[in-house]
């Protein structure tokens, strides 16, 4: 009986290591960043920290509806740079002498706003129908779209006159309502943060007290059961696209002014990381699992490796490989729990 004891007990010891092995060795990385240097953990730099995290969190809480779904979004980046890139543009300096809309009169941030969101709406719309009512794989459709989003920049932004060139030197409004902060005393709380926790509440709401989130969890279960109790599969998949593609642009119009500037690269490889900063934070590709809080955590941690990586001198070629190997190995514990399950 005590052999049969240890051994259950050393099971257990030894599932509880897999399935949380990959936040024991991300948890190793960070103790190692504030071993190498404590000023790792100051105030100013968590703060800078989460500020970077903040435009991937947004773009990470649009992805995470689709991978509930039991899909994925590769264009996710590449609209972010789109949408920053036409932000960028409608928000230029009226002063600077290279605007690229010389004659263009000062706009009120609304409006740039509101057109980066219908941009990443429109291209959210498309997605969707792709998957919702063409049944082609996700995966190819944002691949797709992430391809028509990189070539429409890249149309763009290299026109007459001036030609390719980074657009920057931006109205100080917007340099103001991205960048600025809060000033609490013993701590300056920049306002993208504050975006992020307001977006992130929207999106708690949405997931877990509305009849959509309810529908998104269902038919990222059971496609099947969902239509046969009666849940309309294009209208909802349709609305959670929509909602990604909003998302993507209110990061698009962030991201620029956070940056200083906007340029065709902008947004490369920012859906690989908010794909990653899902599976790291629980979403699940068997579909049908997933929480807002998870996908926060898992994007902070990411975003603290990033910049302890950076901040210890790490090359930037082992940071690729890196965060390859946290991606493998986030994905591999997500399939072995849904093996076990089933």
């Amino acid at each position: 009986m005590k052999f049969l004891d240890k051994s259950k007990q050393s099971k257990s010891i030894g599932e509880f290591l897999l399935n949380y092995s990959l936040y024991i060795v991300l948890g190793l990385m960070i103790l190692a960043f504030i071993i190498t240097d404590i000023n790792f953990i100051s105030v100013n730099n968590i703060t800078n920290i989460l500020s970077q995290a903040s435009t991937r969190g947004i773009l990470a809480l649009g992805a995470a509806g689709l991978i509930v779904l039991q899909g994925t979004d590769l264009s996710s980046g590449r609209i972010l740079g789109l949408t920053a890139i036409i932000s960028a543009s409608l928000l230029q300096s009226a002063t600077y002498a290279s605007r690229m809309y010389p004659n263009l009169p000062v706009l009120p941030l609304i409006v740039p706003f509101i057109i980066a969101v219908c941009v990443g709406a429109i291209f959210g719309a498309i997605n969707g129908f792709g998957v919702s009512k063409l049944k082609i794989h996700a995966f190819i459709v944002t691949l797709g779209t992430q391809l028509i989003a990189y070539g429409i920049s890249c149309i763009y932004i290299d026109r007459p006159p001036l030609g390719a060139q980074p657009i920057a030197n931006f109205d100080s409004r917007y340099v103001e309502f991205v960048n600025g902060s809060i000033n609490l005393g013993f701590i300056r709380l920049p306002y993208l943060i504050i975006y992020l926790a307001v977006i992130a509440v929207i999106m708690w709401f949405i997931w877990n007290k509305t009849v959509l989130g309810k529908n998104m969890f269902a038919i990222g279960g059971n496609p099947e059961a969902a239509a046969v109790s009666g849940v309309n599969l294009v209208k909802n998949i349709m609305i959670i696209f929509i909602i990604s593609g909003v998302l993507y642009g209110i990061a698009g119009f962030l991201e620029a002014g956070r940056v200083g500037s906007a340029t065709s690269n902008t947004g490369i490889n920012y859906d690989l990381d908010a794909i990653s900063a899902c599976v790291v934070g629980g979403v699940s590709f068997a579909g049908g699992i997933g929480t807002i809080p998870g996908v926060l955590l898992g994007t902070i941690i990411l975003q603290f490796i990033n910049y302890g990586l950076n901040f210890v001198g790490v090359s930037p070629y082992w940071q690729y490989i890196i965060k390859g190997l946290i991606i493998i190995l986030a994905v591999s514990i997500d399939v072995r729990k849904y093996l076990v399950k089933k």
